[in-house]
Parts: C-alpha cells; structure tokens; sequence
C-alpha cells in the first residue's frame, strides 16, 4: 500500500507549491497515483519507473510525440545493403552527471549488458536480433544485427546508455538485478536529487545536456494515496500538474479557469486487461519460482469464453471511463494504428448464452447458493479477483465484474494488492485467478506480442501462461518480416489467434486525461497526436508563468 507522506514533508511541499521556485526555472510539480517499483533499469516493470528513465537517460534514438523517431545520442547512422549493420556516430562532449564522458564504449557495454541477462523482464528482448555491438573509437558504434529487422528504432529507443564506470561491478548474476542504482547516474536532461517509494522523485535539470537542456530547474514527481486526492492537490495548486485522474473528474477541473484538461491518444497507447490464470501444469515454471495456484477452471475456454459474454464493456466504458475510451478485443491497442487488427468482431454480451456454455460444459450449481461447481463438483467458480493498489479505474471494475459474472454463476475474492507484491504473485508466480492490470505499449507491437509467447511464461513478462505453438512460430515470422504489408497480416493473424482462444478480455482502450494549471507553467505540447504531458518533449520546453 501506498503510504501518505510524513506531516513534515506534506508541508514543506505545499510550502513550495505558492508558486515556481528555484531561482529562475522553477521547480514543477507533477502528481501521480503510481510509483516506481525500482530504479534498476534491468529490473524495473512499471510504467513509472520508465517515465523516469526517460527522464534521467538517453538512448540512441527518441520518440516524438507524433509517433516518429528522431536520433538523440547519436548525430548520424549508416545503414548497409544487407540491413545487417548500423553505424552510429554519437554526440561529442555527452558527459554523465557524475562529469564523466559518455563514449560509444558505455554503449557497448550497455547492449552487452542487456543482451547477456535473460532474467531482464523487457530489456533483454529488444536485443534479440543483436548480434554484436562494437566501439571502434570513442565515437563510433557498430551494431550487428543477425538478421535483418524492420524496427530497429524501437528495439534501441528504450535501450538506455548506462556509465560502464557505475554497472560494471553489478554486471553479472544477481548483482544485476539487486543494484538498487539509487544514485541513478545518467546524461539525460534531468539528475536525481532523491528518491522515496511511493512517496517522491526529486529531479533537478542537467542545464548542459548537449540536446535539449531544460528551462526548469527541477522536477518532483508525488505520489497520492487516492484519486481524489490527486485531483485536489491540482486545483489547490499542491501540484502543477498531474498525469491521471478519473473520469469524473474531467468536467469539475474543465470549469476551473486556472486548469487545462488534455485528453487524446496516450504516448504509448494503453490497454487494460482482465488477465486469466491459464498456465497449465505441464508449462508451470517451477524453476523459476512458479507456484501455479490458478483456480484449474479458468484452463477451459468454455469458462473464459462464457466470463467473456458476461461482461458489459460498454457499460465499463460508460460507468468507469465516462465515455473516454473504445470498446477493446486484443492486446494490441487501437493506438497502434495499422497493426491493430479493426476486423475482429467481439463476443456480444449475451448472459443467456454465457450460462447456455456453462451448462453445456458442466458446471453446475448443484447446492442451489448461486454458484457453479466444477464438473467434479471438487471446487466452486470462486475466483480471486486482485488488482494493484495504485489502480485508480480498477476497484470500481472489480465491482461491476462482480455484479455481472453473478449472473452467470461466477464468484470473485476481490482485493486491491500493493503492485510490488502483485508483480511477484503474478509472474512468473502464476499464483494467481484473475487480476486487473493493464499495459502501456511500444510503437512496434512486438513487445505486446511477445508477452503472449511460450518462450515469456518463465521470464516473467507472461502474465496469462498462454502457450500456443502456432503463434509462437508467426510471432518469429514477423519479427523479422521486411514487406510491411506482409507483416501487418501476420500480426492481424495472430490477434485472431489469442482471441479466438480468449487469452484475455479486453474491456478497453482508455484514453489518456491529464491537466495542469495554467497560471503556474506554460509550454506543454498539447498540439500532437498524442498526450503525454510528463515526457521529456514537455518537461524540457514548459518555463514558469511570469
């Protein structure tokens, strides 16, 4: 659970929240519901944690808000014939905020780094196709690819350059994961001041980042134990602006005349997901630490389908998102543009028929209180139902779900879980029945793609234990795919796949609602495609009002 933070530092902060501080550029307030689960680039799983890394790091590309990419640390790239081989040529004078100089030599050691520990939940993935990476000089990096790919910009834009100086002592075993990097030394245009979970990040800016020093002088990110409390740290002027808020919120901060609401397409287009617990005995990664407690009926589509009738998505969108959002049927979101696959028509939400497939499949009631057995009759269709405690959407959907599958027979436990410890009971613990989560996704679909893999159960970032070898082989195919067109098909083939076999439910595509206050800073880019008002594109530009 979150905890609220001590007397003394809830008054400091609004002591310095009457106005932008810091001597010139001020300090911005930015107040979220979320936390980072750690600052171990290697380790971390929550958005959180990247919204800081991105903040603290830089990578060899960048992506803007309209969806492109553009270089960052390095100035050029050569590409040869065969696709096989890039040639960066970085920035000269990049230096880390300890003052020492990066070089094409951190980079090296960065991608080796991520390459050499499949224990990393995402990092490790993006090096797949990496066959080597050199540092010829100081200022050149070679990239080696073993077969040519059609998104190399994505798989390095998350790829932060680490000072080999700092990781080389963690960069075997366990130390790699354990290093808790609280000092977080980086080149990106913000420092660390200081960290406390679940209560603050202290940023200050790095005003000689060789690309885009920024106007402010620091960044505080404070946590907020609810809702409703992050939207009134807003409108008292606590916080200056903030990244998530209810829906219900929306038209009270609208007729706020110092407030601006943002709402659009999320930076990395969101998915919320009701995860099943399907991993079978014979895929349980008990080397791994897999525990595998899943309520056995959830194994059988019959059940899963049926949940899938049960649910009213457009009652959730109504009720939970006040409209803001789109009906969802894969994993892969409508954000994604050409790589959602528009042409999967959704179960309807037919209770009759979700209990016409119950009975069917044999699950009964057959002690008359309301809810089905098992066809053995050894355990009822009783389902823990959790969720990360930092959710803001998600009680009120466990509610509703609650409501809904009763009328099919269906039982749930439910319970709000601190996200840290969901994350160990999820996965690769599968000690789990349903839980409400969601993702944030990469530009390129392969990230959420493979999350849906066999070859994921054990690593961690399977959260479902699917294992389908017929996707497993087009999630290869397409990873390597170059014919656009040709890709596109398969990726569409493979939604159809996991959804014709219920993997998820997908209630819906949220979009993405942020406000700040307009009397306090001035600048954030809300002219794009996309909102993200806590990317570096913002927090590099805004300047305080004066």
């Amino acid at each position: 659970m979150k905890r609220i933070l001590a007397l003394a530092m809830t008054i400091a902060f609004l002591l310095a929240a009457c106005g932008p501080s810091g001597g010139g550029g001020g300090t911005v307030r930015i107040g979220w519901a979320g936390s980072p689960d750690t600052l171990n680039v290697g380790a971390a799983v929550l958005t959180e944690a990247y919204t800081i890394f991105e903040l603290v790091y830089d990578s060899i590309y960048e992506l803007n808000l309209d969806g492109s990419f553009s270089l960052a640390l390095a100035e050029s790239v050569e590409r040869s014939d065969d696709g096989l081989v890039y040639t960066y040529k970085l920035h000269k004078g990049v230096e880390f905020s300890d003052g020492k100089p990066l070089t094409a030599k951190d980079v090296k050691f960065t991608y080796d780094f991520y390459k050499a520990h499949e224990d990393f939940p995402y990092l490790n993935a993006y090096t797949a196709y990496i066959e080597s990476t050199e540092a010829p000089d100081d200022y050149t990096v070679v990239v080696t690819l073993s077969e040519a790919i059609p998104n190399i910009e994505s798989q390095l834009v998350y790829m932060y350059v680490l000072p080999e100086h700092i990781w080389a002592q963690y960069a075997e075993g366990a130390a790699a994961t354990e290093f808790e990097n609280v000092e977080m030394i980086g080149s990106g245009p913000f420092q660390m001041v200081e960290y406390k979970p679940n209560e603050f990040v202290h940023l200050k800016a790095n005003k000689s980042h060789f690309l885009q020093p920024p106007k402010v002088d620091e960044v505080i990110f404070q946590t907020f134990e609810s809702q409703d409390v992050l939207v009134q740290a807003l409108k008292s002027g606590q916080v200056d602006m903030i990244t998530e808020m209810p829906a219900t919120a929306v038209e009270s901060l609208k007729s706020d005349p110092n407030i601006k609401v943002v709402t659009g397409a999320p930076f990395a287009p969101g998915v919320s997901d009701i995860i099943f617990n399907q991993v079978s005995a014979e895929n349980c990664p008990t080397d791994a630490g897999g525990l595998c407690t899943g309520h056995p009926a959830l194994q059988d589509r019959n059940v899963r389908l049926a949940l899938s009738h049960a649910t009213d998505k457009q009652k959730l969108v109504d009720v939970i998102l006040l409209g803001y959002g789109a009906l969802g049927t894969t994993l892969i979101p409508d954000g994604l543009g050409m790589w959602y696959n528009n042409t999967i028509k959704d179960y309807s939400f037919d209770v009759a028929e979700a209990n016409r497939i119950l009975d069917e499949a044999g699950y009964k009631d057959s002690d008359g209180d309301g809810v089905r057995e098992m066809p053995d009759g050894s355990r009822p269709l009783t389902f823990r139902l959790q969720w990360p405690s930092d959710s803001i959407d998600a009680p009120r959907m466990a509610e509703m779900l609650a409501e809904m599958w009763k009328e099919v027979g269906v039982a749930t436990e439910p319970s709000a879980v601190d996200p840290d410890a969901l994350t160990a009971a999820c996965c690769p613990a599968f000690d789990f029945d349903i839980i409400l989560w969601g993702w944030g996704s990469d530009p390129d679909p392969s990230l959420l793609l493979g999350v849906m893999t066999s070859a994921e159960i054990s690593t961690g970032s399977s959260e479902s234990g699917y294992s389908n070898p017929e996707y497993d082989a087009l999630y290869d195919q397409q990873s390597t795919e170059l014919d656009l067109q040709k890709r596109i098909a398969i990726v569409h083939q493979m939604q159809q796949i996991v959804f014709d076999d219920v993997v998820y439910i997908i209630p819906y595509y949220e979009q993405a609602i942020q406000a700040y206050r307009v009397d306090r800073f001035s600048g954030w880019l809300t002219d794009f495609p996309k909102v993200e008002l806590s990317d570096t594109s913002s927090l590099v530009v805004i300047e305080a009002v004066k």
